[in-house]
């Protein structure tokens, strides 16, 4: 079980990953288990001094559902200070952005990897799509 946030790759350049874990509540361990969280459109913000997930949608696990369930609740991520510190002066510094790239289960834990990324131009963004198209027409011309 993986969830990959593909969006990432294409908006941001990611320059360095961290793995973080995340504060869930037990219905919601149950649905990433299954597969039903989306990252699409979340962020990874830095209040204070603790790190958050935000806009993150995880689904409500049917068999036991909550009343007032909120699926894009924020969600506290789990680092240590030094870490939290250490992102928050690289983002600060050097105009990057924090990005969370996949969730994953790991030894029973699940688990977010966070990027430090820059944003990509429009220009950019092209470019790897041209390349992308280039090469997908040459992997047809030789397989």
């Amino acid at each position: 079980m993986k969830i990959i946030n593909r969006k990432a790759f294409f908006e941001y350049e990611i320059l360095e990953t961290f793995e973080a874990g995340i504060n869930l509540f037990g219905n919601e361990v149950k649905s990433v288990r299954l597969g039903k969280a989306d990252l699409a459109g979340s962020f990874v913000k830095v209040i204070g001094s603790e790190i958050y997930l935000i806009n993150a949608k995880i689904w409500e696990y049917q068999p036991g559902q909550i009343e007032g369930y909120d699926e894009r609740r924020t969600r506290k991520l789990l680092l240590h200070k030094k870490q939290i510190i250490s992102l928050k002066s690289k983002a600060e510094g050097s105009n990057l952005n924090l990005v969370p790239i996949s969730m994953y289960l790991k030894n029973g834990f699940i688990k977010v990897e966070v990027g430090l990324g820059k944003g990509k131009k429009k220009y950019e963004k092209r470019q790897a799509l041209k390349r992308k198209d280039l090469q997908r027409d040459l992997e047809r011309e030789l397989g």
